[in-house]
């Protein structure tokens, strides 16, 4: 039976849940232009999204932040949290929306809406460069994965199990942490053999570290980073996609993904991501 190590808090979809139930909910358009801003939660160590360059954030979240204070007619106030407790703050009412690079999940989908989404969240293994133990998927039967906390890549490893049972493996080991600057560094000194990220992460990593880290194969079928907002604010989830729409047809939107991704994703759905069923037919699964 494989261990999971907790190296930080995890938070369960059943705590954003029982979170939400408790308190207030999250305001709607309406009374964030009466109070006249909107309060966003952003990440602070999750590049190219969100990090921090020195004291200032950076990526492709803070050009959109900039964007989003142009297009709206109320100011936007922003709040720099660690991934852990971020998507928590969000469905409990602390923050109107998060803004971040989310995968969307079934679970979420249980607590969240998704705005369109703005880039592709398939997953990929990462492995230490020239390590020749690690070729293809059915090569990461046994060893130990390192994965964040909290993250979408935990609710869909169960398709990574399935494809090491169908070639006679197993998952090993799961370690988990709080931000993948610490996975990243335990990958590079062995304490674990492979790390999962999305591609974009992973793209982000091996341009800027292709002599210590290698991309190898797909863990999944394909998936969306997208943000989330409480499904209590249809009004806030029709403003943004609207926002994303103006993003899309002005060109800015492939601009930014072109800068921060490496790459534009011209065929990412266009609508907003409400239900596990929407998800499903969207991403073919």
């Amino acid at each position: 039976m494989k261990k999971i190590a907790a190296l930080a808090s995890t938070l369960s979809i059943g705590a954003l849940a029982l979170s939400a139930s408790l308190t207030v909910s999250a305001a709607d358009l309406d009374e964030i232009e009466s109070r006249g801003y909107m309060s966003v939660a952003t990440e602070d160590n999750y590049a190219p999204f969100n990090f921090m360059s020195g004291s200032d954030p950076d990526g492709f979240i803070k050009d959109i932040l900039i964007e989003l204070e142009e297009y709206a007619d109320f100011e936007i106030r922003q709040d720099i949290l660690p991934w852990t407790g971020l998507l928590a703050s969000v469905s409990s009412g602390q923050y109107d929306m998060a803004l971040t690079g989310a995968s969307v999940t079934d679970e979420r989908l249980r607590v969240f809406n998704y705005a369109p989404p703005f880039g592709s969240a398939q997953h990929f293994y990462i492995k230490r460069a020239g390590d020749d133990r690690i070729n293809s998927v059915a090569d990461l039967s046994g060893m130990t994965l390192g994965v964040q906390a909290g993250s979408a890549l935990l609710s869909r490893l169960p398709e990574l199990e399935v494809m090491l049972e169908e070639s006679g493996g197993e998952l090993g080991d799961v370690m988990q942490y709080e931000a993948y600057p610490e996975i990243y560094a335990d990958l590079a000194n062995g304490r674990v053999d492979y790390v999962i990220n999305s591609i974009v992460p992973v793209n982000d990593l091996i341009s800027e570290r292709p002599d210590v880290f290698e991309a190898g194969q797909a863990v999944s079928g394909p998936g969306y980073v997208a943000w989330p907002m409480p499904k209590d604010s249809p009004e806030l989830l029709a403003y943004i996609t609207d926002f994303m729409s103006h993003l899309r047809d002005s060109g800015r939107l492939a601009e930014l993904q072109e800068k921060w991704f490496g790459e534009s994703f011209d065929d990412l759905p266009t609508t907003p991501i409400t239900s596990v069923e929407e998800f499903h037919e969207m991403a073919g699964m």
